[in-house]
Formats: structure tokens, C-alpha cells, sequence
């Protein structure tokens, strides 16, 4: 099996930002970290249930919609990852940053927030999802292909 950069990178040291977490002939896995591991707390379950409705309805409705494989949160609820098909670091790293900006902007009903549609409807919190949005927005906000490459482990002398 292959090694995921994620198990190398120092996690002591790992920012908020956008990774990559492993690349696979086509498929490319994104790690999209929003909290420091074990430094910060974590996202609440009503904010990061939130987020990934919203986010996974506005990636549904993107031109590279057909190119999303995967949107959910991490269970360490440091973030999310996104795994996409022949899409370009460019343009996923762009599609992330519209699709946090999305959240932070949105108003309305929770999309697809039903009994129906939805096995926890019941935990949401759209202002907390909003302002953790408008958080990770500013972190990414500069942020380009150049800068998704973990931290890694350094030898100490």
C-alpha cells in the first residue's frame, strides 16, 4: 500500500490551509484543514454538518461538479477532504476557496436538511458554520498551488 503524505507530515507543526493528501493515476485527495491538530479546538458537529451540506449542494451545482468524487469531514473534525477526478490544483484550489466563500455568504434553508434527506437533521448550526467559513476564507485567501505540500517531519540535529 502506499504511503500517504498525510501519515509523514509533522502534525506539531501542520497549519490550516489546503493539502495534498495522495494522488492516484487521476483521483487527487485534498486535505482541507481548517483547525490545528490537537492545538485548537476542533469544529463543532452542528458546524461542520453544516458546512458539508452547503458545500456538497454548491459543488453539485459548479461546472467541475462531474469532477467531484468526494466532500466530507475529517473525524478528527480538524476539516474535510475532497477527492476529485482530473481536475487541476489550480482550478480545485480555486473551487475551494468559491465554495468557502459560498458558506460564509449563505443564507436560507440548510440544503438537503430533512428528515428525509438527512439521518441528523436536527444538528446544525448555521451562524457557527457561517463564521468558521468566513475564518477559513481569510486563512486561504492568498493561498496558491505552491502551498499545498505538507509540512514534514525534520531530523533533529
Amino acid at each position: 500500500m502506499k504511503t500517504s503524505p498525510l501519515a509523514s507530515a509533522d502534525k506539531n507543526i501542520l497549519k490550516p490551509g489546503i493539502y495534498i493528501s495522495s494522488i492516484n493515476e487521476d483521483i487527487t485527495t485534498y486535505d482541507i484543514r481548517m483547525k490545528e491538530p490537537n492545538r485548537e479546538p476542533v469544529l463543532t458537529n452542528s458546524a461542520l454538518h453544516t458546512l458539508e451540506h452547503i458545500i456538497n449542494e454548491y459543488l453539485s451545482k459548479t461546472e467541475f461538479a462531474d469532477n467531484i468524487i468526494f466532500f466530507g469531514p475529517m473525524a478528527s473534525r480538524t476539516g474535510f477532504f475532497l477527492i476529485t477526478r482530473s481536475l487541476s490544483d489550480k482550478y480545485t484550489v480555486e473551487l475551494i476557496k468559491s465554495a468557502f466563500k459560498h458558506a460564509e455568504d449563505f443564507w436560507g434553508r440548510i440544503p438537503n436538511a430533512s428528515v428525509n434527506a438527512c439521518s441528523n437533521c436536527l444538528e446544525h448550526n448555521l451562524p457557527q458554520a457561517k463564521e468558521e467559513a468566513k475564518h477559513y476564507s481569510s486563512i486561504i485567501a492568498n493561498l496558491t498551488k505552491s502551498d499545498l505540500e505538507y509540512p514534514v517531519e525534520t531530523e533533529e540535529e
